[in-house]
């Protein structure tokens, strides 16, 4: 079992920066899939970026201004969030993909508000 603790939510003005951490509870490999997901007010839950390795991929709405990476010795993926825009208000929730079962964190809320 895996467990995800996310921090970094806030608050914050349109065209700053924000940085997410989801720390887990035990070794994630680095072919396991760990990754950011979101779901704004009356939305669908989606993809703003995942990392595997060396690959990454991430939304094209956040192309250019989210930066994906990893700490493979503490076990941490963050999610750096620049020129952030008032549409980017959402819960986000941290995803690990490992041994075939997914886990989830219990999501941050990031609002971007002036």
């Amino acid at each position: 079992q895996v467990q995800l603790v996310e921090s970094g939510g806030g608050l914050v003005q349109p065209g700053g920066s924000l940085r997410l951490s989801c720390a887990a509870s035990r070794t994630i490999f680095s072919i396991d899939t760990m990754g950011w997901y979101r779901q704004g007010p009356g939305m669908q839950r989606e993809l703003v970026a995942s990392i595997r390795s060396v690959s990454t991929n991430y939304a094209d709405s956040v192309k250019g201004r989210f930066t994906i990476s990893r700490d493979y010795a503490k076990n941490t993926v963050y999610l750096q969030m620049n020129s952030l825009k008032p549409e980017d208000t959402a819960v986000y929730y941290c995803n690990v993909r490992t041994s075939g079962l997914d886990y989830w964190g219990q999501g941050t809320q990031v609002t971007v508000s002036s």
